[in-house]
């Protein structure tokens, strides 16, 4: 027998902001942008999801009312490559595709995106991030909820120029879209 603890209420407010900052980032496509398929990046398919809710809502103004919109999470090869499988490959192919990230740092699993949704037929309509730290990705704005200007500090480099490696100074943690790990 085993007992689970659940914060429910922890719970409720995490669902709060996921669909807060879904329905966020949907605004910056509302208008614009006709969306068929929501490819979710590290993790991101609640936000997804409601994104894609909002982005199917009826108005005058929506570019995808009463549209079905599809939520597709890729699969990885041995070699790190996004592929999609059968079953997942309707989603893309023919598509309009909206890529949902965590993070765009330097905007490498962006262009990883881009180039696994050309190869499978789709096309890339858009690129979103909670949090970005370039503007564009392969000639693709990139829009965020956060950006550089929220995080003036913030600084990313190749573990060959980082200078604070080149001084022997060990890193506190690794951030990624599993959560923040202490070393």
């Amino acid at each position: 027998h085993v007992n689970y603890y659940m914060d429910l209420a922890n719970m409720k407010a995490r669902q709060r902001e996921a669909r807060a900052t879904g329905e966020e980032m949907a605004e910056m496509y509302y208008t614009s942008t006709i969306v068929d398929t929501v490819l979710c990046l590290e993790g991101m398919e609640v936000i997804g999801a409601y994104l894609a809710n909002k982005l199917t809502k009826a108005g005058v103004l929506s570019k995808n009312a009463h549209q079905t919109m599809y939520i597709a999470s890729p699969e990885y090869d041995p070699a790190g490559q996004i592929i999609f499988r059968e079953n997942t490959l309707p989603m893309v192919r023919g598509k309009n595709v909206l890529i949902l990230m965590a993070s765009c740092t330097t905007g490498f699993t962006a262009h990883k995106g881009i180039e696994a949704v050309g190869y499978y037929g789709g096309e890339v309509v858009g690129i979103a991030a909670l949090y970005s730290a370039v503007d564009n990705v392969s000639g693709l704005p990139v829009r965020s909820v956060y950006n550089l200007s929220d995080l003036p500090d913030y600084a990313s480099y190749d573990y060959k120029d980082c200078p604070y490696c080149k001084k022997g100074r060990k890193i506190d943690a690794l951030v990624n879209s599993h959560g923040y790990s202490s070393l």
